[in-house]
This record gives C-alpha cells, sequence and structure tokens, in this order.
C-alpha cells in the first residue's frame, strides 16, 4: 500500500478557492479545477464528508450524490486535519507555505517553542490562550486567498459559529472575509443567501462542523452519523435553492475519515517514548521531534513497533516525497517532526494520559489513505 499523495497544483483542496476566484478576475488566480465561471459564489465547507463516506451513504444525501455524479474528488491536503484543511482553503496554499502543519505543531514564540492546538490557540493541554505569543498574523504571515480577494473587490463573507469569531485559526488564515457569526444551520442558509445578493462579485465561505464530530464520536457510518449526512444534504440543498441568478454553491471538505480498529498507545509504550522530546500531530499523524542525535534510533523504534501499521520517515524524506506541497517555507520546517508517522488502515497513535479524549474516539483522519485524502468537489449552479 503506498500512500494517496496530495495534488496541490492540480486538484486539492488548495485550488479551490483560487479557481473561483479566477473566474472574478483576481489578479494571479488560476482555474485548475474548471469550477470558475460564477461571479457570485458560496464555498460549503463540510467538515468530516470524505467522498468515499458520501458514495457508500448515497441514499442518505440524495441531493449531493445527484452533484456527485459524473464528478471525481479532490484531495485534502497533508496532513488530513480540519486545522490544515481550512488553512489550505482559506489562504490557497499547500500546507508548506501556510504551515499549519497538523491539531497540534510546534512553533516559536515569544515564549519559547510551544507545542499550540491550531484549533482552539491554546497550549496542547488546554490551559493558556496562546494569540498574545503566537500572534496568528505572524504564525501565518502570506496573505490569504481572502484577503486577495477582497483587494481586488471582492465582497468576502466568512459565515461560521460565533465561537470562531477572532480565534487564532480565524485571524491566521480566512481574514479578509467580514465574519458573521451563525447561531444555527438557519443562520447558514440565510446569511449566505443575503451576502450573494450584497453586490456583483461575491466569495461567501460556509462551514458546517456537526458531521465531523458525529464521525468522531459514534464513528463514520454510524446511525447517527448517516442521520446528520441527511441534515447536511438538506442544508446544501436550501442553499442551491436560494442562489441568485447566475450564482454557484460549491460542496467540499477538508478530510474522510476511518473507524479505529488498533490503538497504539505513546503513554504506555517505553519503546516509542524514549528519545522522544515532543510529540505534536494527532493519532492518526505524528509529528515526532527527537532529542539531539536521536532520530534514527527513535526512527527503529518507532518502525519495529509499528510495522506495517504506519508509514515512519524523516523530515526530509516527507518534504522531498511532496507530502507538504511542491515547497516547505523555512520557517514551516522546523513544525514538522524530525519524523512524521502516518497511519495506515485502522491504527491510531493515542496517548491515553496525555489526550484523554482523543484516545477513546472510534473515528479518526489525518492520514494518507484514499478513506481520509478524497473530499468532493460539487458544484449547483443557477
Amino acid at each position: 500500500m503506498e500512500p494517496l499523495l496530495p495534488r496541490y497544483g492540480a486538484g486539492a483542496l488548495s485550488d479551490v478557492v483560487p479557481s473561483l476566484l479566477a473566474g472574478m478576475g483576481v489578479p494571479g488566480a488560476v482555474d485548475v479545477l474548471g469550477i470558475s465561471g460564477a461571479a457570485r459564489v458560496c464555498v460549503l465547507l463540510v467538515d468530516g464528508l470524505g467522498w468515499e463516506l458520501l458514495r457508500e451513504h448515497a441514499d442518505a444525501a440524495p441531493f449531493l450524490s445527484s452533484l456527485a455524479r459524473g464528478r471525481e474528488a479532490i484531495t485534502a491536503g497533508f496532513p488530513s486535519s480540519t486545522a490544515t484543511s481550512v488553512a489550505a482553503l482559506g489562504t490557497g496554499l499547500p500546507t508548506g507555505e501556510h504551515g499549519i502543519v497538523g491539531y497540534t505543531f510546534a512553533a516559536v514564540g515569544a515564549d519559547g517553542e510551544e507545542l499550540v492546538n491550531a484549533l482552539s490557540w491554546q497550549r496542547h493541554t488546554g490551559q493558556g490562550d496562546l494569540r498574545s505569543v503566537l500572534v496568528p498574523e505572524e504564525v501565518q504571515p502570506t496573505p490569504t486567498a481572502f484577503e486577495r480577494a477582497a483587494e481586488a473587490g471582492v465582497l468576502v463573507k466568512v459565515l461560521a459559529s460565533w465561537a470562531f469569531q477572532g480565534s487564532g485559526l480565524t485571524r491566521a488564515v480566512l481574514r479578509g472575509g467580514e465574519f458573521v457569526g451563525a447561531h444555527a444551520l438557519g443562520d447558514l442558509v440565510s446569511g449566505v443567501a443575503s451576502a450573494l445578493r450584497e453586490r456583483d462579485r461575491v466569495l461567501c465561505y460556509a462551514y458546517h462542523a456537526d458531521l465531523d464530530a458525529l464521525g468522531h464520536g459514534h464513528g463514520p457510518g454510524s446511525e447517527s452519523w448517516v442521520a446528520q449526512l441527511s441534515v447536511v444534504d438538506r442544508l446544501a440543498e436550501l442553499i442551491s435553492e436560494r442562489l441568485p441568478e447566475g450564482g454557484a454553491l460549491v460542496v467540499t471538505a477538508d478530510h474522510g475519515m476511518v473507524r479505529v480498529t488498533d490503538r497504539v498507545d505513546f503513554d504506555q509504550e517505553p519503546g516509542l517514548r524514549e528519545g522522544v522530546r515532543l510529540l505534536g500531530g494527532e493519532p492518526r499523524v505524528r509529528h515526532v521531534h527527537v532529542e539531539p542525535g536521536a532520530e534514527d534510533a527513535v526512527r527503529a523504534r518507532w518502525t519495529a513497533v509499528l510495522g506495517e501499521r504506519a508509514w515512519v520517515v524523516s523530515r526530509a524524506e516527507a518534504i522531498e516525497a511532496g507530502w507538504f506541497g511542491p515547497r516547505v517555507a523555512d520557517h514551516v520546517r522546523p513544525r514538522v517532526g524530525d519524523l512524521v508517522v502516518a497511519a495506515r488502515g485502522g491504527a491510531v497513535v493515542i496517548r491515553s494520559a496525555a489526550e484523554p479524549l482523543l484516545s477513546v474516539f472510534p473515528g479518526h483522519h489525518g492520514s494518507l489513505t484514499a478513506a481520509e485524502q478524497l473530499v468532493p468537489l460539487l458544484v449547483s449552479t443557477r
């Protein structure tokens, strides 16, 4: 089994917004996906809606499945994790350039190296808001695709839960868009409909989180998950019904998901802990930062413990293979582990003591399998 490499620049999540902006006349934007044309577009990101899961449960999503006929999947990017994928969509850049290299990653701020949770922008321990010491606009300094669009005169709206307003991740990768807080799904529907009628050129980004939450909590394909998929299907249909003349709805996702069948516990396995100074990432993808001079020994031990359950490669090998894109910026390289461990099959590397909640989830994502990498790119026009 070979890793499914992201198709950066030819069919990845980071290509979606630039492709749409090409049709709006934004300088430098190129439509590599063949989806430009509409000047008023809503991009609906459904967290956890993997391509394979959608096809497997097509009966629960008749509207989305109808849009999927004749279309091919795109790839999420690496890691296939929410923070990384939201960054890819908002910046229009591969991972190696936007630098959000995982759910948790090592970054150097005013107080030295910190293991930051990219979703909460807090320390990995859950204590301490890091926005003042790891300033989001400095952690991800490149202008976002939303900023480039706004500078070109496109109205950009970001519709998501009020909880994300002003968050570290929002500031780092979604800046440039006017934030519109949503209390419930009805807010997304009405907010998108209103935004698309404000100007002649509009890019509206809307985010739905609950499908992913149920996949983690109950497992992808569980009864709760399938019921939520039906809700998502109706959400997309409602937005489509309210599109203005000449408008478009583009539905995509940040990753798929696999059901866990095999847990390896870093906190209980001495062979994994020895020589490791910092462990980032998440259960399906781990950034292993090692003590000076210990890389070869740590790699040998991780390979011996995990065997065929994971790809264990060095930072240089992962970068050379293009896991993070064609280019990895100098300030991003240290965030990548000395070793990068990407799980195969249903395996996960958990931390039962440090990450008790993540460790018991039946559903996870992040790696380079088709179930996690392939996501839909569905277009509805009016």
